[in-house]
C-alpha cells in the first residue's frame, strides 16, 4: 500500500503497442482517417443547414450523427496522435482532461444509439403513415426528437461518470489507449460495486431500448411493404430504410466486438484497436453511406462540386 499514489492529477497512458517500424503507418492511416471524418461530416453538416432543400426532418435529424462524429473523434483521436509518437513513459494526462475525454468518448457512444433510434420513428412514420407525416414530423416535434436524444444521453453518462469521480484513487496507470468510464474506476482500491452495476444495467438499458426500437419499427415497415402494391413506395422504403440499417449495423457490430474482448484479456491489444475504431469507422463510413444514397446530397455535390472542374 506504500507504493500507491492516491489522488494523484497526473494520470498515464497506456496507449497502443505498436513497433518502432510500425509508428509512422499507424500515425498516418489514424491522422488521415480524422482529416477524412472531419472533411465530410463538417461538410455534411454545413450542407445540411445551407440547402433549404435539405430542411427536411429526416436530414435534420441526421444532422446528429456527423455532429456526434466530429465531437467524438475530436476529443480522442488528436490526443492519440500525439501519444503515438511519445514514449509510453512521457504519454501523460491530466485527470480533469481524462474525464472530459470519458465523458465526451461515453456521450458519443450513447449519443450514436438515441439519435439512431430517434431516425428509425422518423422513418416509421414517413412510411407507415405518410399522410399524417407532415403533422406529425414538424420542426417542432424534431426539435423535441434530437433535445431528447442529446438529453438522455447526458443524463444517462452524466450519472456513469459521476458515480466514478467520487472515487478515491490509488494508481494512475490508465489500462486504454484513451480514457473511458472503466479505466478510470479501475483506478480506485474503493469498491466500485455500483459502478459495476449501474455500467451493467445502463448497457442493458440502451442496448435493448435500442435494438428493441429498431425491430419494432422495422417489423411494421416491413408488413407495410408487404401489404402495400405501390412499388415507388416500397423502392423509396428500401432506399431510406436500408441506408439506416447499415450504419446502425456498423455501429452495433463495433460497440458488440469491444464487449466480447474485455472478457478476454489475452486479446487487449485487439480490443484497444476495436475501441479507436468505433470511433472511427462509423465516423468515416456515414457521410458515404448516406451521401451515396441520398438523391439530394448527390445532386448538391454534382452541381456544386464537381461542376467547378
Amino acid at each position: 500500500m506504500g507504493n500507491y499514489t492516491y489522488n494523484s492529477f497526473t494520470l498515464q497512458l497506456e496507449g497502443l503497442n505498436v513497433s518502432n517500424e510500425s509508428i509512422y503507418p499507424v500515425f498516418l492511416f489514424f491522422f488521415f482517417s480524422y482529416l477524412f471524418i472531419m472533411v465530410t461530416n463538417v461538410g455534411i453538416v454545413v450542407l445540411i443547414f445551407n440547402d433549404k432543400n435539405l430542411h427536411q426532418p429526416m436530414y435534420l435529424l441526421f444532422s446528429n450523427l456527423p455532429f456526434n462524429d466530429i465531437i467524438g473523434n475530436s476529443i480522442m483521436v488528436p490526443r492519440l496522435l500525439v501519444d503515438i509518437l511519445l514514449p509510453p513513459s512521457e504519454r501523460l494526462i491530466s485527470y480533469y482532461e481524462c474525464v472530459v475525454q470519458a465523458f465526451a468518448s461515453h456521450m458519443f457512444g450513447t449519443t450514436s444509439h438515441t439519435v439512431l433510434m430517434i431516425m428509425a420513428f422518423d422513418r416509421y412514420v414517413a412510411i407507415c403513415d405518410p399522410l399524417r407525416y407532415a403533422a406529425i414530423m414538424t420542426n417542432k416535434m424534431v426539435i423535441k426528437l434530437t433535445v431528447s436524444a442529446w438529453g438522455v444521453a447526458l443524463v444517462l453518462v452524466g450519472i456513469l461518470l459521476g458515480l466514478t469521480i467520487r472515487l478515491n484513487r490509488c494508481r494512475t496507470m490508465i489500462m486504454n489507449p484513451y480514457c473511458d468510464n472503466a479505466s478510470l474506476f479501475k483506478l480506485s482500491c474503493d469498491s466500485v460495486f455500483i459502478n459495476n452495476v449501474y455500467g451493467l444495467t445502463f448497457t442493458v438499458v440502451l442496448f435493448t431500448s435500442s435494438i428493441g426500437t429498431m425491430v419494432l419499427t422495422y417489423t411494421k415497415i416491413t408488413v407495410v411493404c408487404l401489404t402495400c402494391k405501390n412499388k415507388s413506395l416500397n423502392s423509396k422504403a428500401l432506399k431510406t430504410c436500408s441506408t439506416h440499417l447499415i450504419v446502425y449495423l456498423i455501429m452495433l457490430i463495433s460497440g458488440f466486438s469491444i464487449i466480447t474482448l474485455h472478457r478476454f484479456p489475452q486479446y487487449s491489444n485487439y480490443r484497444k484497436l476495436c475501441s479507436i475504431l468505433f470511433h472511427i469507422i462509423p465516423g468515416s463510413l456515414n457521410p458515404i453511406i448516406y451521401g451515396i444514397q441520398s438523391k439530394e446530397i448527390k445532386k448538391f455535390i454534382s452541381e456544386k462540386v464537381f461542376s467547378n472542374f
